[in-house]
């Protein structure tokens, strides 16, 4: 009988199989040390790299200072660049936006920070009439190089004045770029890239995602990386239905595109990053390979993202790609309730998502 080591054929099988498995063994090793940063340290370490590369970036809002932010986006960064880049405001946010709005007028680079964009409410006019609409109404004379960020959409039990996702709102608006992280990668690349752009840019974060880890390349905490403004992200590839979602909603497709995926349904979930300039191409190419699109969101549905993803399919060559009517998931049409039980109702959950998709592919 041959023995292993006598046999040239054997030998040579023993010799992949080992090669195979430290391949694999390297790989898992790979995975479990890979780095993790937490949105909130994604944005912090954006914010200190572009103060520290351009003296024209200050950050001012209220309790960015001496608190380090109510959400510690800004800790330490007033220790390390002092009153004069990281400015503490009165309570006013129409104030501190148009002293922002007028700094970036005369050359400045303000980074304005709302503790929540429900209170930006205050601060509309100087958003969109001040800001938005300057470049267009000076004939290309005066551009307003500002990024007004904060946490935008559901947080968890603060009621309907501190829920409200404004991302249709702003996206709406000729004038504003509309920017939507989901990963510490989108945070951190798509924050640089505000920072740098010559236009305003409306920055909306997520409360929820702040203290969340995600795995973190080498290149992505290389102080030149940015990630362009506009382009979406495919998170995960699949070939029987598209989902579009963007910030908290994206990691709802994909819980869900991994439950329909042990029923044989694999979903393709793009992270839009973006609304304005909204990637059109990447969710066009999309669906004219899996013939069917769920859009996702947590803001409500009337005027919402999802209706002007719907629309713009309606009237593009991607109709005709469409086996069944595209469906919309949002929020309930309804002001967010105090309570966590109706709350987590008035919120689209992965059942919400597993059943537009089970429904599209006549699946029971």
């Amino acid at each position: 009988m041959a023995t292993l080591s006598s046999t040239p054929t054997m030998l040579n099988l023993a010799s992949k199989a080992s090669k195979l498995l430290s391949k694999r063994l390297f790989s898992t090793t790979k995975v479990a040390t890979a780095k993790q940063m937490t949105v909130r340290d994604a944005l912090n370490s954006a914010l200190d790299e572009e103060m520290e590369k351009d003296e024209r970036v200050f950050i001012l809002g209220e309790e960015v200072a001496l608190y380090d932010g109510a959400y510690k986006v800004t800790r330490g960064l007033w220790k390390k660049y002092g009153d004069k880049r990281v400015i503490d405001t009165p309570i006013t946010e129409m104030g501190f936006a148009g002293v922002a709005v007028g700094a970036a007028m005369a050359g400045l680079k303000p980074v304005c920070e709302f503790m929540t964009f429900n209170f930006a409410m205050q601060a509309i006019d100087q958003i969109i009439n001040s800001a938005g609409k300057t470049f267009y109404m000076s004939a290309g004379r005066v551009n307003v190089p500002i990024v007004f960020r904060g946490p935008n959409g559901a947080a968890a039990g603060v009621g309907a004045q501190h829920s409200q996702c404004y991302g249709a709102w702003y996206a709406h608006c000729p004038g504003l770029k509309v920017i939507s992280p989901y990963t510490s990668e989108d945070a951190r690349g798509l924050l640089k890239a505000a920072i740098r752009d010559p236009d305003p840019v409306v920055f909306l974060e997520n409360e929820l995602l702040y203290g969340v880890q995600y795995p973190i390349s080498d290149e992505v905490l290389s102080k030149d990386f940015v990630l362009p403004i506009g382009k979406a992200k495919i998170e995960r590839p699949g070939k029987h239905i598209t989902i579009v979602a963007h910030s908290k909603a994206v990691e709802t497709s994909l819980e869900a595109a991994k439950e329909l995926a042990g029923k044989g349904i694999e979903v393709e979930v793009i992270n839009l990053r973006s609304l304005r300039p909204l990637d059109f191409n990447t969710i066009t190419a999309s669906v004219v390979k899996t013939n069917h699109l769920i859009s996702v969101e947590q803001g409500w549905p009337t005027c919402g993202i999802g209706a002007e993803i719907l629309a713009r399919i309606m009237e593009s060559e991607a109709f005709y790609h469409l086996d069944q009517p595209a469906i919309r998931v949002t929020g309930v049409d309804t002001p967010m309730p105090y309570t966590k039980s109706l709350e987590g109702a008035a919120l689209p959950q992965v059942a919400d998502v597993v059943k537009a998709a089970k429904k599209l592919m006549k699946v029971k």
